[in-house]
C-alpha cells in the first residue's frame, strides 16, 4: 500500500495530515486509510449549474477488533468535530475491525481489494497486516454482480410502483415510506454493482453521497441548490421513521409527485449505468 501523499496540492496534504491526527486524538485506530478519488488522483471540485460536485476524503479506519469498531462508531465524536471543522474537506469515514477487513480482502470483496490497490496509508500502529486477497475471475465477478443488481434492483422498482399506487389511494405517508426504500434500494444496487460493498444504513444522503463518487449522473437526481428541493429531498430523508411513526409527518400529493419524478430519474440511470458496468467486468 502507498504512504505517500505527493501528488495531492500542497493543501490537501496539509488538511490529510490535520484529520489524522484528529482521528488519532478520538479514535483508538490501528490503521488511518485514505482510499477513493483522493488516492486515486482523480478528485473532482466540479460546479456546474444544475449542481455542484466535490469530492470528499474517503477515510478507512481500522480498529482491533468489532467491538471497538462499533463503539466509535455509534459516539460520532469524531463526525461532529469534523463537521464543525470548516479548513478540512468534508470527509465520509467508514469503521471495521482488521479481522472484518481482512476477511472481505482475502474472499475477495473488490472494494476492499481496491482500497489495497490505491489506497494510501495515513497512519499504521504496526500492530496488524494486511492479507492479500485471493484470486477471483471475470465470470465470478459478472455472476456475483448480476445477481446483487437483479436482486436490489427488483425489490427498489417494486417499492416505486406501489409508492405510485398509494398517492392514487391518498395513503401519502406510507407513499412516501415507500419512495425512501425505493431510493435506498437503488443506491444498494449501485454500490454492490461498483464496490461490492454497501454500509449497513438507512441514511440515503450518505449513500447518495458514496453513489455520487461512482457516476457523478447521479448527483442530478435529488438536486439541492434551492431551499425549496432541498426541503423536499428532507421531506424524503425523513420518510423512514417519520412517515411511519410521527403523527405530524405530513407530505402532500405535489410533493410526493415530484419526488416520485426523482426516484424514477434514479430508476433509469441506476440500469444503465449499472448495466454498463457489468458488461465491462465482462470485457476485461
Amino acid at each position: 500500500m502507498k504512504t505517500t501523499l505527493t501528488h495531492l496540492p500542497q493543501t490537501k496534504q496539509e488538511q490529510l495530515k490535520a484529520l489524522t491526527q484528529i482521528i488519532l486524538g478520538k479514535v483508538p485506530a490501528e490503521m488511518i486509510i485514505l482510499f477513493g478519488s483522493y488516492a486515486r488522483g482523480d478528485w473532482v471540485e466540479d460546479y456546474q449549474e444544475k449542481y455542484e460536485y466535490v469530492s470528499d476524503f474517503d477515510i478507512l479506519i481500522v480498529t482491533k477488533d468489532k467491538n471497538s469498531a462499533k463503539q466509535v462508531k455509534k459516539s460520532r465524536e469524531l463526525e461532529v468535530e469534523l463537521m464543525a471543522n470548516e479548513e478540512i474537506t468534508r470527509t465520509s469515514i467508514i469503521y471495521h475491525s482488521i479481522g472484518f477487513v481482512n476477511d472481505k480482502i482475502e474472499r475477495n470483496y473488490y472494494f476492499f481489494v481496491d482500497i489495497l490497490k490505491e489506497g494510501i496509508m495515513l497512519y499504521d500502529s504496526g500492530k496488524f497486516i494486511l492479507s492479500e486477497p485471493k484470486n477471483l475471475n471475470v465470470a465470478q465477478r459478472v455472476e456475483k454482480s448480476t445477481e446483487e443488481f437483479e436482486h436490489w434492483f427488483e425489490g427498489a422498482c417494486q417499492f416505486l410502483e406501489t409508492a405510485y399506487i398509494q398517492i392514487e389511494k391518498t395513503w401519502y405517508k406510507i407513499a412516501a415510506f415507500q419512495l425512501h426504500q425505493a431510493t435506498e434500494r437503488f443506491y444498494a444496487a449501485i454500490l454492490l454493482v461498483f464496490t461490492d460493498y454497501k454500509p449497513r444504513i438507512h441514511d440515503i444522503e450518505i449513500l447518495g453521497n458514496q453513489v455520487e463518487k461512482l457516476d457523478t449522473n447521479f448527483a442530478t437526481v435529488f438536486p439541492r441548490k434551492t431551499a425549496e428541493e432541498d426541503r423536499l429531498f428532507i421531506l424524503l430523508k425523513k420518510a423512514y421513521i417519520d412517515a411511519r411513526y410521527n403523527k405530524n409527518y405530513k407530505i402532500e400529493k405535489e410533493e410526493l409527485e415530484y419526488l416520485g419524478s426523482r426516484v424514477t430519474l434514479l430508476r433509469d440511470l441506476t440500469e444503465r449505468i449499472c448495466r454498463e458496468r457489468i458488461a465491462g467486468f465482462a470485457d476485461r
